[in-house]
């Protein structure tokens, strides 16, 4: 995720404080990992250097000043563009669970234990994600969505690679 393009197209709803942003961030994007107030403070600093937003305000308080961010238009032509380029398909052509499942076969070890394994762990987690989505408003049932059609996928693959370990074990070990 674009960070930046995230914090971006929060500032085209209006003008905020860093301290809103993450706010905002957190509440509709960080269920699963927060922003560090770090990241977003280094984060409007690289934009406003860029010239994608401007400090619209600045409010003293009791501890340190406030800056209000803005968008600017090169800002809101970043996020119309960033919004219309695809994101890249990931082919999990290196994926660690096959990395697993070949040094099994190679060590001569039980690859059938490492996809028990694996498979149990993907069940615990459908099985929360499916709870969270049963309970959660619609982005996070649509988010919950997209991870569990990825699990699935995975356990649809752990079907057939364990269906088809006795072939890849004489491939691997020759």
């Amino acid at each position: 995720m674009s960070i930046g393009h995230t914090l971006l197209g929060l500032l085209e709803t209006g003008p905020r404080h860093g301290y809103d942003l993450k706010r905002a961030f957190d509440e509709k994007f960080g269920h699963d990992k927060p922003l560090h107030y770090g990241q977003v403070y280094s984060t409007m600093s690289r934009l406003l250097k860029n010239g994608l937003v401007e400090v619209d305000g600045i409010e003293a308080g009791e501890g340190p000043e406030r800056k209000r961010y803005a968008i600017t238009d090169a800002g809101i032509t970043d996020v119309a563009q960033w919004l219309a380029t695809p994101e890249k398909p990931e082919p999990y052509l290196q994926s660690t669970l096959y990395t697993k499942v070949v040094l099994a076969l190679l060590t001569r070890r039980d690859a059938h234990d490492v996809m028990d394994v694996q498979r149990a762990e993907h069940l615990r987690l459908m099985r929360s994600l499916t709870e969270r989505k049963r309970k959660g408003d619609f982005a996070d049932q649509l988010i919950c969505d997209h991870a569990l059609f990825h699990l699935e996928a995975d356990l649809r693959w752990l079907e057939l690679a364990t269906a088809r370990l006795g072939k890849l074990a004489k491939e691997v070990n020759g």
